[in-house]
């Protein structure tokens, strides 16, 4: 940290001192090149991010499955709600189906299962 001593007439002197200024013209300079580098870019670069941009915007969002879908699912469950497992071919067919892909329809399942099914009720030898 420099130490400005100010004689009392007022005068600065030193090349130190006076160095104070230099910074913030500095400061604008870098600031301008930024903008001018950042306007560049956008140029050249523009049109390949506004296409990233709809593209992200375009990715399904985590919430609720569509309706068709989640009819679906619910249809093959209440037809195997004794035992709600489904093999890897119902899931494939269930996929192309709903549209959804297996991660979705296994996850469905999981939720499923453990939120409406009461496995003990379900098998006599439990």
């Amino acid at each position: 940290m420099t130490i400005l001593r100010v004689p009392e007439d007022g005068a600065v002197s030193s090349d130190e001192e006076l160095s104070g200024g230099d910074e913030i013209l500095q400061d604008g300079k870098q600031i301008c090149e930024d903008r001018d580098l950042k306007d560049r870019l956008l140029r050249k670069f523009g049109s390949g991010i506004s296409s990233l941009k709809l593209e992200f915007s375009k990715k399904k969002k985590k919430g609720k499955l569509p309706r068709e879908a989640r009819q679906a699912l619910l249809d093959w469950w209440s037809v195997h709600y004794k035992w709600p497992y489904p093999t890897e071919g119902d899931k494939i067919a269930l996929a192309d189906a709903t549209g959804l892909d297996q991660k979705q329809i296994n996850n469905w399942f999981i939720n499923q299962r453990k939120r409406h099914w009461n496995q003990s009720e379900n098998m006599p030898y439990a």
